[in-house]
């Protein structure tokens, strides 16, 4: 008998269960919920309450100081943000190598470009006429003087090609104005925008719409207007001039003013497909000045 119990007790020493930060596996921790309970425990619940109380003391300690950790190091929010945003990709690919080389080029050259930004950088002396070119191929000038043609004409072929232009012109202006609200592409001196640029709503800088205007315009004159050569030659260096005005002020990135160009294009292409005639001109022209009978 005193055999059998001293194997027995050797057993309960050698089980790892039985040790006491193991007890609770053992058994569920029983908590009194009156005095009755508490005395009829033995003397084995007080030692399980205190290791209870602390467990969670010590559990309460690490959550403490693991929030206040990352409280420290800006909150676990920020911390998740921190592979997006301020980590390097590990593996890119090389399309996203290809994009962002490209970009990091495109800001470079376009800053270094920006030489009649200030009034004190290199190009401060052809500022005022970088300027006023740059102001040729506003929206405002065109569309007014399309307008003032359009109201001193008297010849029916000459109001149909007017009539078309300022067709041109607003779908320009409405398609440049939307790209540049859906992409919201800064400039690369992210200056505000001017009062002209409001009511032109040229806010933003991709893609350029004094680039996108002058390659539209001058394709349509040259299209439908008796030209010299000289002339011609003019017409296509303003266009480019122009283009290059806006990224010497320091508005527009050389991509900006490239897609410009081949909206341009666009614009003209679309514009001569759907060609308005004479009679469709004559049509929309009564209605615009409020002469038009239709029941007569």
């Amino acid at each position: 008998m005193p055999s059998s119990q001293a194997r027995s007790r050797a057993r309960d020493r050698n089980n790892v269960l039985n040790r006491p930060e193991f007890i609770s596996l053992n058994q569920p921790i029983r908590r009194e919920h009156s005095a009755g309970e508490g005395r009829a425990g033995g003397p084995k619940r007080p030692v399980l309450r205190q290791q209870s109380q602390q467990d969670e003391s010590g559990g309460r300690g690490s959550r403490d100081s693991s929030e206040g950790a990352q409280a420290a190091d800006g909150g676990p929010k920020e911390a998740s943000r921190w592979p997006e945003q301020d980590c390097m990709q590990l593996n890119p690919t090389f399309r996203g190598i290809a994009i962002n080389s490209l970009l990091a080029i495109d800001i470079s050259l376009s800053k270094r470009l920006g030489m009649c930004v200030g009034a004190h950088g290199p190009g401060a002396p052809l500022r005022s006429i970088v300027t006023l070119l740059a102001f040729t191929g506003h929206a405002l000038p065109w569309i007014f003087g399309t307008l003032i043609c359009l109201w001193r004409s008297n010849t029916l072929a000459g109001q149909e090609v007017l009539v078309n232009l300022l067709l041109a012109l607003i779908l320009d202006l409405m398609t440049v104005a939307g790209m540049q609200k859906l992409v919201k592409r800064r400039g690369p001196w992210d200056f505000p925008p001017g009062f002209l640029d409001y009511i032109a709503m040229d806010l933003y800088s991709f893609p350029a719409a004094h680039s996108s205007r002058a390659v539209m315009v001058s394709k349509f004159l040259l299209n439908h207007l008796v030209l010299a050569v000289p002339l011609r030659i003019l017409l296509y260096l303003w266009a480019f001039l122009v283009g290059v005005s806006r990224v010497l002020l320091g508005k527009h990135h050389i991509s900006d003013v490239g897609c410009g160009f081949a909206l341009g294009f666009l614009h003209f292409s679309l514009v001569e497909s759907v060609w308005l005639d004479s009679a469709t001109c004559q049509t929309l022209l009564s209605i615009g000045s409020l002469q038009w009978t239709p029941l007569v």
